[in-house]
């Protein structure tokens, strides 16, 4: 194998729904796909202090704790939802897209639609000034709500097993 394998944990730990059902690995990415997916996981486990469910790369395989994953996941669609700087929109969309399919093949329940209420200035992260960012309003903050879901999807067919 050239890259490695991120596994779903022993059945006993295995989630309740699989979208798939299948027993065989979530992703198995190239050998610098899963370098450069895995440091950015530590980097975004610092940012949010969250744990990623994640394991460590051992044996050309990581374990995946699909419930803690879907905590993690959840966590880095709000984070991305709340941006508002075209630059970390940018630099980030990639591991979003990635992580929040890895979620989904891993059975975890995604919160794609936008939390109920406006947002207020202080719940928005890295806003650019001035503020010329599409999707402050509340249509438009669903058109990219699902353009966000259709690009996730679009790159889990393209994502390895």
């Amino acid at each position: 194998m050239v890259g490695g394998e991120l596994r779903r944990p022993p059945r006993q730990l295995q989630p309740k729904r699989r979208p798939r059902g299948d027993e065989g690995p979530l992703w198995n990415p190239s050998t610098g796909a899963s370098r450069l997916f895995l440091r950015q996981v530590e980097i975004f486990e610092e940012e949010l202090g969250l744990p990623s469910g994640i394991g460590p790369m051992e044996a050309d395989e990581c374990q995946i704790e699909p419930a803690v994953l879907g905590v993690f996941a959840n966590a880095i669609l709000a984070r991305h939802r709340r941006t508002r700087h075209a630059v970390v929109r940018a630099l980030t969309e990639g591991f979003v897209l990635t992580t929040l399919a890895l979620a989904e093949r891993a059975g975890a329940e995604i919160h794609w639609e936008e939390p109920p209420g406006p947002t207020s200035a202080a719940d928005l992260r890295d806003v650019q000034i001035p503020m010329t960012v599409a999707g402050s309003g509340s249509e438009e903050q669903w058109t990219w709500g699902e353009e966000l879901r259709r690009k996730v999807h679009e790159l889990d067919r393209a994502m390895a097993r």
